[in-house]
């Protein structure tokens, strides 16, 4: 592999990789906030929200952190009063009195927030203006969680660089979008890049084993205490267990930043801590650890480019098949043992659904987590499914290309069906 593809695959995975405090699409939908506000330059009378129908699913139910509290409306009024556009996907992380400010802000004006949800244009999608007097601050997001691609204030337009908000389209594309990835380019990197130029990403480990730690104690449905306390020592029991109750922590309002892979942090903690606790336990290398979790976050990316940054697919998916590519690695596995591992795993839990930010994702990831375990296992001993089962194919990147399809585009009245139904409950 020469040179420029390692520092365009590097500078990829830094850039899908990032921080995030709280579930990401609430916190996305606080950045434009925040960013409108800014832009307003005072405090908002009104914050009008337009969201896609995939931003609002996962926003409606999951916990905001800090406030003991679910859903927009608390996450609005946290940007509104003590807002930083500049922190990105840790705008949310706010001291407790400016918790308490923005709940006493909210109290005062939840009628003067309105949500709507735009029908047509990305599945990432996210409008926000804001108003005092005949003063109007307007931010939009577009494609990925901090990606602004228009900012006004009154009638004096200060970003345009997408079509979409009625401007000349300009370029919009990150300096990585060009790399036409595959399933040997991702393994080749992972196993054979100089390992000085991978151990960035045992950063991730640090912050997503915190947030295991803290999940331990009880959050949500408590998934990943109830499945250690009962673990009696089985290894994938316990680092299914652990995983999960990072994501207990995180869906149920938890204030621990952890690392997200591809806008989601339940994608980040899952494509980090299976591979470093199973790899632990087996008295892996440290050279093993970082070349496994390279491994399972590109492959992960890789897959999920396919699918789309939001979709009618839970992100547990593609997460899931890094981790069994992790795990085939950490057992001595070959290429051709990983795809099988990831041809495995597809015919398996290809179809499961989103139905928004929760706390019950930690049951998802449980499921994704014993699948992708059960894949590998297969896998290493030589067993894949046909080529002629569901969308398996023999060439695995034909076979991830088919569940990018299903992924991207047909399960969009999936979408729609979901939504009804989250927003017609009796």
């Amino acid at each position: 592999m020469d040179d420029k593809t390692r520092c365009k695959l590097r500078e990829l995975i830094q850039n899908e990789v990032v921080l995030a405090t709280g579930c990401t699409e609430p916190v996305a939908v606080a950045l434009c906030v925040a960013k409108a506000c800014e832009t307003l330059g005072c405090e908002p009378e009104k914050v009008n929200l337009l969201l896609s129908k995939n931003v609002f699913k996962n926003a409606m139910g999951v916990g905001i952190p800090g406030t003991g509290m679910i859903g927009l409306p608390i996450a609005a009024a946290m940007a509104v009063v003590a807002g930083d556009s500049s922190r990105q996907l840790e705008v949310l992380n706010l001291e407790p009195q400016q918790v308490e400010q923005a709940k006493k802000w909210l109290a005062n004006h939840a009628q003067d927030i309105t949500i709507g949800v735009k029908e047509d244009g990305d599945k990432l999608h996210i409008e926000c203006e804001c108003s005092a007097g005949a003063n109007k601050g307007k931010a939009i997001i577009n494609r990925r969680h901090t990606n602004f691609v228009y900012v006004a204030r009154n009638e004096e337009v200060l970003l345009c660089k997408d079509e979409e908000c009625g401007c000349a389209q300009q370029q919009n594309t990150a300096a990585t979008d060009d790399l036409q990835l595959t399933a040997r380019m991702v393994y080749d990197y992972a196993t054979t890049a100089p390992l000085e130029e991978l151990e960035f990403i045992l950063e991730t480990v640090k912050y997503n084993d915190a947030a295991a730690e803290e999940g331990l104690k009880g959050y949500g449905l408590h998934t990943g205490k109830i499945l250690m306390e009962n673990a009696n020592g089985d290894l994938v029991h316990t680092v299914v267990a652990r995983t999960v109750a990072a994501s207990d922590a995180r869906m149920d309002g938890c204030t621990l930043s952890v690392y997200s892979n591809s806008g989601s942090g339940n994608q980040g903690i899952c494509c980090t801590l299976p591979v470093y606790n199973y790899a632990k336990a087996k008295g892996c290398s440290q050279e093993q650890i970082i070349r496994a979790l390279i491994l399972n976050h590109l492959m992960s990316i890789y897959v999920k480019r396919g699918i789309g940054r939001l979709s009618a697919l839970c992100g547990i998916v593609n997460a899931s098949i890094g981790v069994t590519c992790g795990i085939v690695y950490l057992h001595g596995g070959t290429f051709e043992q990983m795809g099988f591992a990831i041809k495995n795993l597809i015919n398996t839990i290809a179809g499961m659904l989103c139905d928004g930010a929760k706390p019950s994702c930690a049951l998802k990831m449980s499921t994704g987590l014993y699948s992708a375990f059960v894949s590998a296992e297969l896998a290493y001993h030589g067993h894949v499914v046909d080529a002629t089962d569901g969308l398996s194919e023999s060439d695995v990147d034909n076979s991830i290309r088919n569940l990018g399809i299903l992924g991207h585009d047909g399960m969009d009245q999936v979408d729609d069906t979901v939504l009804d139904i989250m927003t017609h409950k009796h």
